[in-house]
């Protein structure tokens, strides 16, 4: 099985480094990427054919998803609003019961593996017109890790970082032992 992996955004300062939490110096381009070059070591150990492709072009992510023959597209990020919201949600393109379930599993190992005081961490799986789930001819999920504007959050993303990366790998293999037949 072919993974393509998109850590959102890109890091250098000319491009978009997405959402920054300015008191700690966190970049939702670097955290991104960090995360997805885990993510993509992990499921490349377990024998999966593994492709990270980080650029701030979002049809030029579909056209590498695409063209490569991905049969799976995961794009990671961190979430930003107001500085009080926290924890992970996971969005599946519309109409796609496939991506559904693949954010369901990513979402919920998560959710059990990434360690948080929060009750309210699981904002669970939702539907969402997304340019890069919409654009991108297999099933396709996007992973917003935590919120990086919100402390307590963005520490978990800086403490736990390979907690992230082995949630959404085994959240990747488990939909694929379950869901494909």
């Amino acid at each position: 099985m072919r993974i393509f992996i998109n850590p959102g955004h890109a890091p250098d300062p000319k491009d978009d480094p997405g959402a920054v939490n300015h008191k700690l110096g966190l970049k939702e381009s670097v955290v991104a990427r960090r995360i997805g070059e885990r993510v993509a070591t992990y499921l490349a150990n377990v024998g999966y054919e593994v492709s990270v492709f980080q650029f701030d072009g979002l049809q030029r992510i579909c056209d590498e998803a695409n063209g490569w023959g991905a049969d799976l597209f995961v794009s990671i990020h961190c979430n930003a609003f107001d500085g009080v919201a926290r924890g992970t949600e996971t969005f599946y393109a519309r109409y796609s019961r496939a991506g559904r379930r693949l954010a369901e599993y990513i979402n919920d190992r998560i959710v059990k593996t990434v360690k948080s005081n929060y009750d309210g961490w699981d904002r669970g799986t939702k539907e969402a017109g997304y340019y890069v789930l919409m654009n991108t001819d297999m099933p396709a999920v996007l992973v917003e890790t935590a919120f990086i504007d919100n402390i307590s959050d963005a520490k978990i993303l800086i403490e736990q970082e390979d907690a992230f990366a082995r949630a959404i790998a085994c959240g990747i293999t488990d939909w694929h032992k379950l869901y494909l037949p």
